[in-house]
């Protein structure tokens, strides 16, 4: 029977050779997924011998892995701000540079007593969950086009129990929208901002596996940004702030259009590569 050390030595070739990145690491996390133990305890296990149905499982998440499935749609988990979300192939895959948007609402809100927000495009409802978390007495909606997406948010909700101060709502924000007007202390949104000629060339690993339309506008990345600009000025209370994920080099056309929509103070954040990551501004 085939160990633990010899498996990770087998399959981590094998995922290298069919182009996996860090081949090591993600054989890894699925052999410890597949055995339901941490990948600490493979390390404390090498020798021990792996069970047929174990194998067999294993297997099949590496051939899943072998296509350039992404790995956090076959384990159907992945951490946000230090919380795990359940996700599946409806949802985008969480990435950690949205941690910074997150972290510049709260900043930004923390001093607002009961404050009420709405997250634009909020698949797995990341955004939405980590800010209820982190903001006391917070009142979040979480918006998104896709029914399956509501499906994934509310079982995170439940989850991390904060159900009783999200709500997830299935709408098009490009057809009619009935929420109460200057409701909000503050908008947030990672749209779909890769325009349709970057789509193109993005990797296999995204464009085949997650949701397209999650992903790009179709257009030239920036027709989110306008229609929400557009929207924010009736949802938003007086001075109140709207947030933006941005996408590469688009932080002059994004503080344009937030100019041209009455917003002011427009501040912009930079991620740990030294990007324009995240802006905000705030309606005059």
């Amino acid at each position: 029977m085939l160990t633990v050390l010899e498996v990770l030595k087998s399959s981590a070739n094998y995922l290298e050779n069919k182009g996996i990145k860090s081949a090591r690491l993600n054989s890894e996390l699925l052999l410890s997924h597949a055995l339901k133990c941490r990948r600490l305890d493979l390390y404390l296990s090498f020798d021990r011998p792996l069970q047929k149905h174990e194998l067999d499982l294993y297997r099949e998440l590496l051939k899943r892995r072998s296509t350039h499935e992404p790995l956090q749609y076959i384990i159907g988990s992945v951490e946000f701000y230090g919380l795990e979300f359940k996700i599946n192939p409806s949802v985008l895959i969480p990435r950690p540079e949205t941690e910074l948007l997150v972290e510049n609402v709260i900043q930004n809100l923390k001093q607002i007593e009961s404050p009420k927000i709405l997250d634009i495009g909020s698949g797995s409802g990341n955004i939405t969950i980590a800010l209820a978390k982190n903001l006391n007495g917070s009142s979040i909606t979480g918006v998104d086009l896709s029914i399956e997406a509501i499906k994934t948010s509310e079982k995170n909700a439940e989850l991390h129990n904060v159900k009783d101060r999200v709500n997830f709502v299935c709408r098009d924000i490009f057809n009619a929208w009935d929420f109460d007007l200057n409701a909000f202390d503050a908008i947030v949104s990672n749209p779909p901002y890769i325009s349709n000629l970057e789509f193109e060339n993005i990797d296999d690993e995204v464009k085949l596996f997650e949701p397209r339309n999650a992903l790009t506008d179709g257009l030239d990345g920036l027709s989110y940004y306008k229609r929400i600009c557009l929207i924010s000025k009736s949802l938003l209370k007086k001075s109140g702030r709207l947030f933006f994920e941005l996408g590469f080099k688009q932080s002059n056309s994004v503080h344009k259009i937030l100019n041209e929509n009455g917003f002011k103070n427009i501040v912009i954040k930079k991620d740990y590569s030294d990007i324009d990551r995240v802006i905000y501004g705030e309606l005059s």
